[in-house]
């Protein structure tokens, strides 16, 4: 997703990347890369007082309830001269399942899995580094992330079910291009310790965002099911995985986000990006 606005970052800073490998890609682009990794301290030694600004946007660990990947990147921070702001790329999935009701970023978190704990971590350790020290740390929370080539085109192909629409659970979405320029605008004029909900205009089931993409695409919508047999021995059995993301249930509220940080969406709904992805 931040390879999308490295083109826009570069007329502002200059970029540094922290990568495991390199890639000739990010070179190309003017990007200083920095050979490290979160899941190594001591690769982290380079990053100490190198940087003004930090998007963070490492996922946690696959398991457990912490994420030890911030903290130690916050550790390598401390060592020297701190960034002056900070910008955190978390998930919406921290507020748990809302039963549909509209969500602002004044909910209490309440997640309900492993990976959302994870992510809730993350933002507590950010947001007391935030209090301890001088950097301006802003949190933004994505719910799903699609573009043109990051559509669930190959799960509507396997034929997995969606809940039937009286049973359907609402979604939010937004584009790649879009939160990655929420990035930058929250890096200008993001407050202090503040949470944003990044989320585009959109506000339908997930059902109908699934019918939209099969017939855009050309594919077979995809069946409905009641929930009661889903997790029964059928044809279309859904992963636990799978279970837990369509049991959760939200309408996120963007209006923080617009008001704030005054940002003006490219692909104000899930119409508007799929329009643009059939034209790629």
């Amino acid at each position: 997703m931040l390879r999308r606005i490295v083109p826009d970052l570069a007329h502002r800073w200059r970029i540094y990347a922290l990568v495991r490998q390199r890639d000739p890609s990010l070179a190309a682009c003017g990007v200083t890369q920095i050979v490290g990794d979160l899941d190594r301290p001591d690769s982290l030694r380079r990053l100490t007082g190198l940087a003004d600004a930090v998007l963070h946007s490492a996922p946690p660990p696959d398991a457990g309830t912490r994420d030890p990947r911030t903290r130690r990147l916050i550790a390598a921070l401390r060592r020297g001269s701190l960034p002056r702001r900070l910008v955190y790329i978390s998930t919406s999935g921290v507020y748990g399942n809302c039963d549909g009701e509209r969500v602002s970023e004044t909910r209490p978190l309440r997640p309900q899995t492993a990976r959302a704990q994870r992510r809730v971590d993350a933002e507590r350790i950010l947001r007391r580094f935030g209090r301890e020290s001088d950097c301006r740390v802003s949190i933004l929370r994505a719910p799903g992330i699609y573009a043109a080539d990051r559509l669930p085109l190959e799960r509507l192909r396997k034929g997995l079910p969606v809940w039937r629409a009286e049973e359907d659970v609402h979604t939010n979405h937004i584009h790649a291009e879009d939160l990655g320029r929420a990035c930058i605008s929250a890096l200008g004029c993001g407050r202090a310790n503040r949470a944003y909900n990044v989320c585009d205009d959109s506000d339908l089931p997930m059902g109908e965002w699934f019918d939209k993409l099969a017939d855009a695409f050309g594919l077979s919508r995809p069946p409905r099911i009641p929930r009661k047999v889903s997790r029964g021995d059928t044809p279309n059995r859904l992963s636990p995985a799978q279970l837990s993301f369509m049991n959760e249930s939200r309408r996120l509220d963007n209006r923080r986000l617009k008001r704030e940080l005054g940002f003006r969406f490219r692909h104000a709904t899930v119409d508007a990006g799929i329009a643009d992805a059939l034209e790629k």
